[in-house]
């Protein structure tokens, strides 16, 4: 890759990675469902009048939209709404990849070699050593709520994988028009209009900015860049730095939101961030020595 380019994908990382703190002040000026639905209409509007009609079968957006944008991220939106920190959701929701594999295994028949079999079970042992940090001292319901999001993205996953859109920031724009309706609806239900109205009637700056940040920054040109860098390289060259999405996750709540990072949570890291490395790009080679098919895009998005 060209030192731009490197650069490139470096400012993506560090943009999903500071996406959690920025979804963590926005979630003081919104309810959490509402806060969902604002990202997903800003980000489709006015964006999908720019990129063209879709270029897979509407089957697909509709199930992703579901999946993607009214499960994962109202159950990430929820779940960090109760207690669970920017910096660990940043490195929790990575075990998507795990469940991505699982659930490629169970629908499109991927059987997992044995590196990616490691790989699996040294990312859940993580998973396992953050429960018990997070365990010891915070709300279990958060953590598991964020768990059973990276789940449902692992779901979308395999979605967007049958569905092999050519343009993945076209797909991603259309996906957002999605869910913004259902969430809409379920933030009417469980949030209540007072709730909702009050936080848009005390809408400001601070709160303003952080759903352009999430809609626009993260989605838009976070999409827009990623699907760029994949256009030019090989997606074994693009996907390892999603890796660096925690560590930018991590460190940008700890300097920014002062959340603090148990020696537990530093052991947490390192066997999660290990084993989505060897779950993935075990996953990407696999995919490059195999023949032919529709290639799912190693993505982090947040």
């Amino acid at each position: 890759m060209r030192p731009l380019h490197i650069a490139l994908a470096a400012l993506v990382a560090a943009v999903w990675g500071v996406n959690f703190v920025v979804i963590e002040i926005g979630l003081d000026h919104f309810p959490p469902l509402l806060f969902s639905a604002l990202r997903f209409l800003v980000a489709a509007l006015p964006a999908v009048f720019l990129v063209g009609r879709p270029k897979v079968a509407w089957k697909w957006i509709i199930g992703v939209g579901l999946v993607l944008g009214v499960a994962k991220f109202g159950l990430l939106f929820i779940g960090m709404d109760q207690g669970m920190p920017a910096g660990l959701s940043s490195l929790v929701l990575q075990v998507q990849a795990v469940f991505t594999a699982l659930f490629a295994a169970l629908a499109l028949g991927e059987r997992p070699g044995g590196v990616r079999v490691l790989g699996m079970a040294v990312a859940l042992a993580g998973i396992g050593v953050a429960a018990v940090d997070e365990g010891a001292g915070g709300p279990v319901l958060a953590f598991v709520l964020v768990v059973a999001a990276a789940a449902c993205w692992g779901v979308s996953n395999v979605l967007t994988r049958k569905a092999a859109p050519p343009d993945a920031l076209n797909f991603m724009v259309w996906v957002s028009t999605v869910p913004v309706l259902p969430l809409l609806g379920l933030s009417l239900l469980f949030e209540g209009w007072d709730r909702d109205a009050e936080a848009l009637a005390a809408l400001d700056w601070s709160g303003f900015g952080s759903i352009v940040y999430v809609a626009w920054i993260s989605t838009v040109f976070g999409f827009g860049a990623w699907g760029f860098l994949l256009r030019h390289h090989p997606a074994s060259s693009v996907a390892p730095f999603t890796l660096l999405v925690p560590v930018f996750g991590m460190s940008s709540a700890a300097l920014l939101l002062d959340e603090s990072v148990s020696p537990l949570r530093w052991c947490a890291a390192a066997l999660l961030v290990g084993g989505v490395a060897l779950t993935s790009l075990a996953g990407v080679r696999r995919a490059r020595t195999a023949p032919p098919v529709p290639s799912e895009t190693p993505v982090a998005r947040v």
